[in-house]
């Protein structure tokens, strides 16, 4: 069973930019992948995700449209969030998440925390 590792969080300033990426192994995402978050005190929410059926397909909340970016490489063993102008409400615990056969996200990081300050 594929296992995720996230990384790259951290205490940035409002404005700042940060790069998530999300490591698989054990396997690979085959099916896509999400990028969630959940603040403190909030329920999680999606951010943003990659689905590898029928083609390619990216999507983003309405919040990080036009401010994060998520890309891969080839192999489908990484997954990254380029996260830049970071406001404070984007202050969470960012986790990735691999979809599985089933269209659903069944294996999920440990989660990496980002902090913005205003």
């Amino acid at each position: 069973q594929v296992h995720l590792v996230e990384s790259g969080g951290g205490l940035v300033q409002a404005g700042d930019s940060l790069r998530l990426s999300c490591a698989a192994s054990g396997g690979t995402f085959t099916y896509g992948m999400g990028w969630f978050r959940q603040a403190p005190g909030k329920g999680r929410e999606f951010v943003s995700s990659i689905r590898f059926s029928g083609g390619i397909a990216i999507n983003y909340a309405d919040s990080v449209k036009g401010r994060f970016t998520l890309s891969r490489n080839n192999a489908k063993t990484m997954v990254y969030l380029q996260m830049n102008n970071l406001k404070t409400e984007d202050t969470a615990v960012y986790y990735c998440a691999a979809l599985g056969i089933g269209g659903k996200y069944d294996t999920w990081g440990q989660g990496t925390q980002v902090t913005v300050s205003s």
